[in-house]
């Protein structure tokens, strides 16, 4: 492993997550070599991206709307090599066969919507869309963010697809913006999922950071000076264990009615809007659109404002009042916004049901917030709590879910990153 040279600018020094992460690499390195034998060319590569996790702005940034997220210690791995085709034979630790793109090819197929191959392909073709090159090589990829966390699984992979084209071919010139943007578009238009861009931009840049979509093509990225781990707090998400099976319809409804409001007022998008004038046409959006777009619409003003006073508190050192907006975002999302739970499924629950012992349990102590993370439905919520109480609400929490539902998380300051640059 003396080729990888980065594992503490990346994990930090606690010296049993480096031989953990040591060990990662190296049984990632031997499934490579039992499968391509020994590296060749230009040698291997190690590659690290990790998953985000969505501190505020819930379904913003699909109208052009305001963000903080924060990229975490749970990553996707890769070792990769350059070959001599012009194809990807990719391999994805717990799957038997790989994924082989052909890059003679590079237009969506219908048939690999929602796999892998599918972001292989739409990332190699918007490495040429950008005018970068996109080349065969061979891979072994492994991951521990969860799929279907809401901590975007699907994004760590598109990034670190990106980040292995563009170190391989492209000597690591495209930017972090740009391979989030390639990102994206990959997610949209090949793998089938009409997701924004925030968690892509989380993934590729690091640390805590605030975006703004005004212009989705020219994202401002602010990182935010904050140490988190001084606050005496822990990030907890805790995996409710609902299926996301299916929930595309939901997911997409959502980006959908806020845009339907704004087309009443002759705009694209809920950035354009104003709370004065949606409540003063109130009575003929409700007739002409629905009472949920604009309920969700007035969620996205309202959370956009709430991204503006929560960078400001974090900047000024107020985790008091960064927590109060936690919880005001969360209540948000729960009565506006209303991604807590499919209607398809209203017997299933579970992300309300942690929602409601969470908030019990911070009532009782009178510490901490709670929040849906990412895209709702199902899957996590955001908790956070004083890191005394982290062991007795695990136990709380138990009564309804497993105790390893919970994972408490850390922030990690580097995005998507090549880990050696040199030949092994």
């Amino acid at each position: 492993m003396e080729a990888i040279t980065s594992l503490n600018t990346v994990y930090g020094n606690d010296e049993k997550i480096i031989t953990y992460q040591k060990d990662r690499y190296n049984k990632l390195l031997s499934n490579f070599e039992k499968i391509f034998g020994k590296p060749h060319l230009n040698g291997i590569k190690f590659f690290s991206s990790p998953g985000r996790t969505e501190i505020s702005g819930n379904h913003t940034d699909h109208n052009h709307g305001k963000v903080i997220a924060a990229s975490i210690n749970l990553d996707s791995i890769a070792v990769a090599s350059i070959n001599t085709r012009p194809e990807v034979v990719l391999y994805s630790e717990g799957y038997d066969k790989p994924f082989i793109v052909n890059l003679d090819n590079l237009n969506p197929v219908e048939e690999e919507e929602g796999t892998t191959a599918a972001l292989i392909r739409g990332v190699a073709n918007g490495f040429l869309k950008h005018h970068y090159i996109a080349g065969g090589f061979d891979a072994y990829i492994s991951s521990d963010v969860m799929i279907g966390s809401g901590l975007s699984s699907s994004a760590s992979v598109e990034v670190l697809i990106g980040t292995i084209f563009n170190n391989l071919y492209n000597n690591d010139e495209a930017t972090s913006e740009e391979i989030a943007i390639i990102g994206q578009y990959a997610e949209n238009n090949f793998f089938g999922k009409p997701c924004g861009l925030m968690d892509q931009v989380a993934c590729a840049t690091g640390g805590i950071v605030t975006i703004d979509f005004y212009n989705p093509k020219k994202p401002i990225i602010e990182k935010i000076d904050f140490d988190f781990s001084a606050t005496g707090y822990s990030l907890l998400v805790v995996d409710t264990g609902g299926n996301h099976a299916d929930l595309t319809e939901d997911y997409s409804s959502i980006p959908s009615e806020m845009k339907q409001v704004a087309k009443y007022f002759n705009k694209d998008f809920c950035r354009e809007l104003d709370l004065d004038s949606l409540l003063k046409n109130m009575k003929d959006i409700r007739i002409k659109i629905s009472d949920r777009s604009v309920l969700r619409a007035i969620h996205f003003i309202k959370e956009n404002e709430r991204v503006e006073q929560q960078t400001k508190a974090l900047k000024e050192n107020d985790f008091e009042k960064f927590l109060n907006l936690v919880n005001e975002s969360g209540d948000s999302s729960f009565k506006y916004l209303q991604n807590i739970y499919s209607t398809k499924s209203v017997e299933d629950q579970s992300v309300t049901l942690a929602l409601a012992l969470s908030d019990i349990f911070i009532r009782q102590k009178g510490k901490g917030a709670s929040r849906v993370h990412g895209g709702g439905f199902a899957g996590t919520i955001q908790v956070f709590l004083p890191n005394n109480l982290v062991d007795e609400y695990k136990n709380f929490i138990s009564n309804a879910f497993d105790k390893d539902a919970v994972k408490v998380l850390s922030i990690r300051n580097t995005g998507t990153v090549c880990l050696n640059n040199s030949s092994q």
